[in-house]
């Protein structure tokens, strides 16, 4: 008694391998049917058990549509069949993607990152006033926070100031001013894990007490 025995190495290649070697044959079995009312029932049919076998697409807007455009890209485009959505070409699926232009990258200062020239840019956009300048003095303590985590010196804040003049192509000028940004000690310091250092025992838990030492806090 012999058998014959197929290989995969021996069979063609499936278009969508997601699908099996079933649906494929089914595709198959589909174009070679003479009349067209049995191409439609055939296909409607075939298109309803791709739909069991990927159960996840059923939330994905348009379900229906994308298992047609499979089916038609499965029988090679060569599919005469009435479908519910138009038939997608070739040309269509084989066409290359527009490129992508790629974003410029930091200009002088690459360790302040894409961000900060952003935020400059809406800050300049903003009228003058308190808001405007509580944000430009945001985006120098960020500046200086940036410039710490690459170089662990301290930094004076005469630096970031000049980066800031610099990045805003002189726009945004806190070369002369008297205010201090953040403390580099405050601004490395890492935030307090959940649970750490909250622990109290029955009975030794003190409300805090408010004191007057926020009244006077800088807007920024």
């Amino acid at each position: 008694m012999t058998f014959d025995l197929e290989y995969n190495s021996e069979r063609p290649l499936m278009i969508i391998p997601e699908y099996g070697r079933h649906i494929q044959k089914l595709v198959d079995h589909c174009l070679a049917l003479e009349t067209k009312d049995e191409r439609d029932k055939m296909a409607k049919a075939i298109v309803d058990v791709m739909g069991n076998l990927q159960p996840h697409l059923r939330d994905v807007p348009d379900f229906k549509h994308k298992l047609w455009d499979q089916l038609f890209i499965m029988a090679d485009f060569k599919l005469d069949v009435e479908s519910p959505y138009p038939q997608p070409s070739k040309e269509e699926l084989q066409e290359k993607p527009e490129g992508l232009a790629y974003p410029k990258s930091a200009s002088r200062y690459r360790y302040y990152g894409n961000n900060i020239q952003t935020m400059i840019d809406i800050a300049l956009s903003w009228e003058e006033g308190e808001k405007k300048e509580a944000l430009v003095f945001t985006i120098a303590n960020h500046m200086k926070k940036c410039y710490l985590n690459w170089n662990k010196d301290t930094v004076d804040d005469a630096v970031i100031f000049k980066h800031l003049f610099d990045l805003s192509d002189g726009k945004l000028d806190l070369r002369n001013t008297e205010e201090e940004l953040s403390e580099s000690k405050n601004l490395l310091r890492k935030p307090r894990t959940q649970g750490q250092g909250t622990s109290t025992t029955k009975g030794t838990y003190k409300k805090p007490q408010h004191s007057n030492q926020n009244k006077n806090r800088k807007r920024y």
